[in-house]
């Protein structure tokens, strides 16, 4: 690898360890490519050439990451884990996640951990989904 290379390389993994430590932050284009000292244009192909993959997809899936850990050890609610990874709406945390990872994160989330006792709180014994009383158990129609 000649010398040129391994700067470049070196150049873009400054870059990409710099979104690592603010990927909840809103993704400010020119900031990789003054840390890489390129012009935005350029860090965003050697970037992509580096890497396989944008400046935005990589800050994305970081933050999808992200999301599927506090998805797994968290009770937390999934709006507040969006919010918390840098996403703006409930919508767009739901449909970046979803297309990424393949499952909503609530399936995700159900699918990780099905014994965890902050999932299926709000179904009833039978499976299906049961509105939750005041004192957290299922209401039974009619009762």
């Amino acid at each position: 690898m000649s010398r040129a290379v391994e700067d470049t390389n070196r150049r873009m993994l400054r870059a990409r360890d710099a979104m690592d430590r603010a990927y909840a932050q809103p993704l400010d284009v020119p900031a990789p490519a003054r840390i890489a000292h390129v012009s935005p244009a350029h860090c965003a192909r050697t970037f992509r050439a580096t890497f396989g993959e944008t400046p935005h997809r990589y800050l994305r899936r970081r933050r999808v990451e992200r999301a599927m850990f506090l998805l797994r050890e968290t009770g937390r609610s999934v709006t507040d884990i969006g919010h918390e990874v840098g996403f703006g709406s409930p919508g767009t945390f739901s449909r970046t996640f979803s297309g990424i990872v393949g499952r909503s994160p609530k399936v995700y989330r159900r699918d990780s951990h099905p014994s965890a006792p902050w999932i299926g709180r709000d179904k009833d014994p039978a499976g299906g989904s049961a509105p939750l009383g005041g004192d957290g158990t299922a209401r039974v129609h009619g009762r």
